[in-house]
């Protein structure tokens, strides 16, 4: 018998926010979690792998603070 797998769910990526939601006026980042006011907008409407690539913009913003 031959069984199909069904296509893997994408896993839901939790929210960088930490509650400390101010935004940087020189960088237009939060201070918080470094998200743009457009990314912070959309984290909901984003897929899986959206927010994973904004995930991966963070880790290097927050090496240049």
């Amino acid at each position: 018998m031959n069984s199909v797998t069904a296509p893997a769910q994408e896993t839901e990526v939790a929210s960088p926010c930490i509650n400390v939601c101010r935004m940087d006026a020189a960088s237009g980042y939060c201070e918080g979690c470094r998200r743009t006011l457009e990314e912070i907008a959309c984290w909901s409407a984003y897929s899986a792998a959206e927010k994973r690539a904004v995930l991966t913009r963070l880790a290097a913003r927050k090496t240049k603070l």
